[in-house]
């Protein structure tokens, strides 16, 4: 790797462990200082912490990123990267980031952010994955043709997205009671939920994924947020 000349390095490798293979010998660290570090990679807040710190031990300015596409959204337009640290970092790199995609976004200071977004976005992504293999589970079990669960999805996902987007609108603005722009409360939520749970363990399908919810449902519940805004349930996904 060529470093010397260089005054931006980007850095796209497997995770922090490769980069400190990569970058942290004594040959490399010593000719960091005056250089900018972009580090595109997935990992951790605290890992990307770590770098930040480790990096401006060695006189280097230093940005952490996560790219928010596939290969094929590379260098166009709708390409995402989100990017945290110092602003003026950002600004000097933006032209050089801009090449990757067309939608680069700094969202703060603290080199940590964007990979702690990048992972608040898988769980939106995986939430729907795995909501999916169960939708083929029971479509499997009941003789539903995929084709036909494909369908359903389509027409009913505007709904869903709505849902969602409520969701975070509620839980940003802590409006957990129910009111009258509530969309859904707990309670018939929790209500068909449970037909979904006995028609699962009918048909013997894998209830890993719902006896979470069930706990999260629990939690609020026995709290008293059964007539409250599905956003009450938030409340208690923290920490416990």
């Amino acid at each position: 790797m060529e470093v010397n000349t260089a005054e931006i390095i980007i850095v796209n490798v497997t995770d922090y462990s490769a980069t400190v293979a990569l970058l942290h010998g004594a040959d490399v660290a010593s000719v960091l200082r005056g250089k900018l570090i972009v580090e595109l990679i997935s990992g951790t807040p605290h890992g990307a912490r770590d770098a930040a710190e480790w990096f401006a031990g060695h006189g280097a300015s230093y940005l952490d990123g996560a790219i928010m596409a596939t290969p094929d959204f590379i260098g166009t337009e709708a390409g995402t990267l989100l990017v945290s640290g110092p602003a003026a970092a950002f600004e000097e790199s933006r032209a050089v980031l801009g090449a990757l995609g067309g939608n680069v976004q700094h969202i703060g200071a603290d080199p940590g952010l964007a990979n702690a977004l990048d992972s608040a976005v898988l769980a939106l992504m995986w939430g729907a994955l795995f909501g999916g293999l169960q939708a083929i589970a029971v479509s499997r079990a009941e003789a539903i043709d995929l084709e036909t669960l494909g369908k359903q999805w389509s027409a009913t996902a505007p709904v869903i997205d709505g849902l969602v987007a409520d969701l975070i609108r509620r839980s940003a603005a802590g409006r957990y009671a129910a009111d009258g722009e509530t969309l859904s409360s707990v309670s018939p939520h929790y209500g068909a939920f449970h037909h979904l749970v006995e028609l699962m363990s009918a048909r013997g399908i894998d209830r890993t994924i719902t006896d979470g919810y069930e706990a999260i449902f629990r939690r609020a519940i026995d709290a008293g947020h059964l007539h409250d805004d599905f956003a009450s349930l938030s409340l208690y996904m923290g920490r416990r």
